[in-house]
């Protein structure tokens, strides 16, 4: 017990453990659609995208974690840009996110050389690996919220997006409005990254979104108990990996994508000695 309470006795541990669990759980919901289309890349992409957001917000003026705001509906429209792209160019979605994330991560190189010599450094370590134990109550709060909305919008539509995952065509017969499903969760994956970036960085923070629907998709054949199963893979590693980097005095987010990395790697053990 003493494992679990000395962490959690500090304030910042405690919001650590929150925006990790609230990003985990909408992340790896949101992956079970995304990974089942095929569209895994999606997400690494946009989180590449998330940094040329941020180095705009910083060119504005904002501070870090003003730069949210501007990092958010950037992010939410190169996710549009690459599904309207792919809907469009018959391109598939790698090439569409491949273009986009090249041009929006070279936009945030630029942005960060124009600002002023005189405009306060920027910790670019921060952005690309991210602070799970800096985030601040306020940032806390916003994280919180957005993770609310992903989920409660994915399960009010999920059995519709569901349905346009598996037969997009028989779908569209059946009256179900396919494209518009797309870009909405083109547009909450876009939401979960930039939350995500906050909490493990740039480089890290698709893991949550790909490895818990991946695992889990090994584990069952039910789309239903795959997303239920993916949300308690992905929070109850972002709890283990925290509490376990506090201890082992290392890096937070990154040992938090090891222990996803460990359930994925057990699970195609099982699967391969199952099967």
């Amino acid at each position: 017990m003493d494992w679990i309470a000395e962490p959690l006795g500090l304030a910042f541990m405690r919001r650590a453990l929150l925006a990790g669990v609230a990003v985990a759980g909408a992340g790896s919901l949101v992956g079970v659609f995304v990974v089942q289309r095929g569209l895994a890349f999606l997400s690494d992409g946009l989180a590449h995208a998330t940094f040329g957001g941020l180095a705009l917000g910083l060119l504005l003026g904002a501070t870090a974690e003003g730069a949210l705001w501007t990092a958010l509906p950037f992010t939410v429209a190169v996710a549009l840009g690459v599904g309207f792209v792919r809907r469009r160019s018959g391109l598939g979605g790698d090439v569409a996110t491949g273009v986009f994330f090249a041009v929006a991560f070279a936009l945030g190189v630029l942005f960060l050389g124009l600002r002023s010599a005189r405009a306060q450094p920027v910790d670019v370590e921060a952005l690309l690996f991210g602070s799970i134990l800096a985030v601040s109550p306020a940032i806390l709060a916003v994280m919180l919220v957005l993770a609310a909305v992903t989920v409660a919008v994915v399960l009010s539509v999920g059995r519709a997006l569901a349905y346009a995952t598996f037969d997009a065509e028989l779908a569209a017969l059946s009256g179900v409005r396919v494209a518009a499903l797309e870009y909405l969760l083109f547009g909450l994956t876009a939401t979960i990254v930039v939350v995500g970036v906050k909490t493990v960085g740039v480089v890290l923070v698709s893991a949550f979104v790909v490895i818990p629907a991946a695992t889990a998709r090994l584990l069952t054949r039910s789309f239903g108990r795959a997303a239920a199963l993916a949300v308690v893979l992905s929070t109850s590693a972002s709890a283990i990996g925290l509490l376990a980097s506090y201890h082992l005095n290392v890096a937070t987010g990154a040992t938090i994508i090891l222990v996803l990395g460990a359930a994925f790697f057990a699970a195609v053990a099982a699967r391969r000695v199952a099967g």
